[in-house]
């Protein structure tokens, strides 16, 4: 059996390069294969759950939980249709998505979980936590219409949760599935517009660039300036010892806090 700690390891290089590479222009389209043997067994109140910010040495891990009515399914807006897995999209194209998915889900959730709980509950248990943040925000604005969810459908291999929700894992579910895609724009979107704020705290590292992933860039930054406060203190991939000082932290005149950054 494939251990959940080595699916979301602490090597942020791992996940560097799959993040921040080029979108493809020979994009595979979505279907409904996924939701659709459920929809014959009456199943229909199906949300979509995927997230970001695994990989990153800073930042927080964001989840996002997306609900289309069924009938929308059907008849899927003509401007989402060539909505795709976020890391097949290009940046603005995520922007416009974003918008869209916004207008027209019947509801959708988002769950943050800052680099202090990751480094406190490791990066597996903060990710399951931002998913059921963003489930949970999704379902009460769903029951505020009496409308209760019958399954999440979640990107990858790995779920827990005390959520009283049947669900299923879906391998590249965001590359499969409208509904999970749908979830890993909003997520992704999320994520980078609180990377690009910290940015403006600590704009040594480039984080509106590199979003905190293990580029050569930052891993220079890191060298020269020593980590900031929003960087992982967990996360000290053993080939990046000789590079990264955790000890120290860098110390920004007036900096705030995440939680307080990004409150509206």
């Amino acid at each position: 059996m494939t251990d959940p700690e080595q699916i979301f390891s602490d090597n942020p290089a791992a996940f560097a390069k799959e993040a921040l590479e080029a979108p493809r222009r020979d994009r595979k389209p979505l279907s409904w294969k996924t939701e659709r043997p459920h929809w014959k067994k009456g199943i229909v109140s199906i949300l979509g759950v995927d997230e970001a910010g695994r990989g990153p040495l800073a930042g927080p891990v964001v989840a996002a939980a997306v609900y289309f009515d069924y009938d929308k399914c059907h008849n899927f807006p003509r401007s989402l249709r060539n909505l795709n897995d976020s890391k097949q999209l290009f940046e603005e194209e995520r922007e416009r998505f974003y918008n869209l998915i916004i207008k027209h889900a019947r509801s959708w959730g988002v769950g943050i979980v800052s680099h202090e709980e990751i480094d406190r509950l490791n990066i597996l248990q903060a990710t399951m936590k931002a998913m059921a943040i963003a489930i949970d925000e999704a379902a009460q604005k769903l029951a505020a219409e009496n409308i209760a969810p019958e399954l999440l459908l979640i990107d990858g291999s790995y779920f827990r949760t005390t959520l009283p929700y049947e669900y299923q894992t879906v391998v590249d579910g965001d590359a499969k599935s409208p509904l999970i895609a749908a979830a890993s724009v909003i997520a992704k979107v999320t994520r980078d517009r609180i990377m690009v704020e910290m940015d403006a705290l600590y704009p040594q590292y480039n984080f509106k660039s590199n979003k905190g992933y293990s580029v050569p860039e930052h891993l220079r930054a890191l060298k020269e300036h020593g980590p900031c406060p929003i960087h992982r203190r967990s996360f000290k991939p053993e080939r990046f010892q000789e590079v990264l000082n955790f000890e120290v932290v860098t110390e920004e005149p007036g900096a705030i806090g995440l939680a307080e950054a990004t409150r509206p």
